[in-house]
């Protein structure tokens, strides 16, 4: 038809859909490292395991995800796994050498950022295992550890990855399984390694406030022979049936029934995050972040 005139948006469109590999490879690029940033500081972050403290639930070099945004909305729960900023008192559990080489710096700077790094000296990943006004201790007369006078039996601990009950207590060192009855105090939380023999943790190390906790840990995603969720084990989701309140008097923790359905509401917070990519051109759009 003579005199047609495609429209503005049209054309728009049009020299979007032209636009060359070399000019749009550089925007993904920057966008999909900004969503990285954006994901791991305010959702959900990869976290690797450096030492074997919570073997066998975790081994040494599996990866995380970590739910950031969780214990905004609720308190934690015991049992469940998460990833916290130790205190003064807590020594580094890094066990494996770091590069200090320019290229191995720039690597974990750059993975710090989109959140696939190694954790920092004194982040560290530990089971809750009591909470504010809580009375831990151990042992009770099948060697278990007791939350307030209840004894727990732990099927997560294999054999060999408890320490020794014979070995005098070490208020320096969480060699003995034994260790004085603690009272949690407000504000803090009591956690341990699943690996008992080895983990260095609150028995000797102190209780941890519960503002440092970065997030829980909700699933093992690589390596991918090991994936699976991180959910409280049954004898932690018992004891919180038969005693809905905290043992501090006053303290009513927000607790949900199942709280391995945490992790349901994450892909929902990514995609609200994916979609401002909305204003991209269609090319775009269609490409998904990988981290």
């Amino acid at each position: 038809m003579q005199g047609y005139r495609p429209s503005a948006r049209r054309r728009a469109i049009t020299r979007r859909k032209e636009m060359p590999l070399w000019q749009e490879l550089p925007l993904l690029l920057v966008v999909a490292f900004c969503l990285a940033v954006l994901i791991r500081t305010f959702l959900v972050q990869a976290f690797y395991i450096p030492s074997g403290s919570m073997e066998k639930t975790l081994l040494v070099k599996d990866r995380v995800l970590v739910n950031k945004v969780i214990y905004d909305m609720r308190d934690p729960v015991r049992g469940e796994i998460v990833v916290f900023r130790g205190t003064d008192n807590w020594a580094p559990e890094v066990t494996e050498p770091v590069s200090n080489s320019f290229a191995a710096k720039l690597g974990r700077t750059i993975g710090d950022l989109v959140g696939v790094s190694r954790p920092g000296e004194r982040d560290f990943i530990k089971r809750v295992i009591g909470l504010p006004g809580d009375k831990v201790a151990c042992c009770d007369a099948q060697g278990r550890i007791t939350v307030n006078g209840v004894g727990m039996d732990e099927a997560y601990i294999a054999d060999g990855y408890n320490s020794d009950i014979n070995q005098p207590p070490n208020p320096t060192q969480c060699t003995s399984r034994k260790f004085a009855e603690v009272t949690i105090p407000s504000g803090e939380m009591f956690v341990m390694g699943d690996h008992r023999a080895v983990s260095q943790d609150a028995r000797c190390q102190g209780p941890v406030p519960i503002k440092n906790v970065i997030g829980r840990a909700f699933v093992i995603v690589w390596p991918s022979s090991r994936f699976t969720s991180l959910s409280v084990p049954d004898v932690w989701k018992a004891y919180a049936a038969d005693h809905p309140t905290a043992a501090a008097e006053g303290q009513v923790p927000v607790r949900r029934e199942d709280p391995a359905g945490d992790a349901i509401v994450l892909p929902f917070l990514i995609s609200a995050a994916l979609s401002a990519r909305s204003g991209l051109p269609y090319a775009t759009r269609r490409r998904r972040l990988r981290s």
